[in-house]
């Protein structure tokens, strides 16, 4: 598959104003990754700073490692790619045939209220590309619109759900919450129990509930492509 992908990352590292850090969730990034890369797909990362965005350091932990996390931690070329991302602001969406953006919480900062990335997000929609959110990524879409509707106005949707929100206690630190925002800009929200795998495709919009779904949401846009 001679496909160019373009994975945007969080540059926000805060949580809120606990004194926490935050980021990019691992999984979500790397479970994607290799899907596409092994496809043969050709993947270019970008933030909004550019250079090394932050990892969450939760998705460090022990307990959340997976194959795919493991791998990276030992994949010389993507850490590489990973210190060194392409700002934003000189991405041409015009040169790749579908945009995926991972979760963590850094998302709802910066790019949930970055005009570049809703500008980009449309330019691939308008263009029929696909475009691919999981976890709290979905909340990206937050401000996005085609033609004066949100994007997610009518749409079959899901997100990192307000459960699971509450069940790593943040219900109270995070700007927004993805399942409500969703619901209310007009998306037909759809979850299944917290922490199993779910994506869900509407059109050449796919979004997924949470870490788990990172794969499912990458195997739906292989399936696009």
């Amino acid at each position: 598959m001679n496909k160019k992908i373009l994975i945007v990352l969080t540059s926000h590292e805060d949580l809120g104003n606990t004194g926490k850090k935050t980021g990019f969730w691992t999984e979500e990034l790397a479970a994607p990754y290799y899907a596409l890369v092994d496809q043969g797909a050709e993947i270019t990362l970008a933030s909004p700073k550019g250079g090394q965005p932050p990892i969450d350091p939760k998705s460090e932990d022990p307990t959340a490692q997976t194959d795919a996390t493991r791998r990276m931690a030992e994949d010389k070329d993507l850490l590489a790619q990973l210190s060194n991302t392409k700002k934003l602001s000189e991405v041409n969406p015009a040169e790749y045939d579908a945009v995926f953006y991972p979760g963590g919480h850094g998302p709802l900062w910066d790019l949930a209220e970055d005009a570049i990335s809703q500008q980009l997000i449309v330019d691939f929609y308008k263009a029929e590309k696909p475009v691919a959110f999981v976890c709290h990524a979905p909340g990206v879409l937050r401000h996005v619109k085609i033609d004066g509707e949100y994007l997610v106005n009518g749409k079959n949707v899901t997100g990192f759900t307000n459960s699971e929100e509450d069940a790593v206690q943040l219900t109270d630190i995070v700007p927004f919450l993805v399942e409500d925002m969703l619901k209310e800009n007009g998306g037909n929200y759809s979850k299944i129990e917290d922490w199993s795998p779910y994506a869900v495709v509407d059109g050449k919009l796919i979004t997924g509930q949470n870490p788990a779904s990172s794969e499912k949401v990458a195997e739906e846009l292989l399936k696009m492509l």
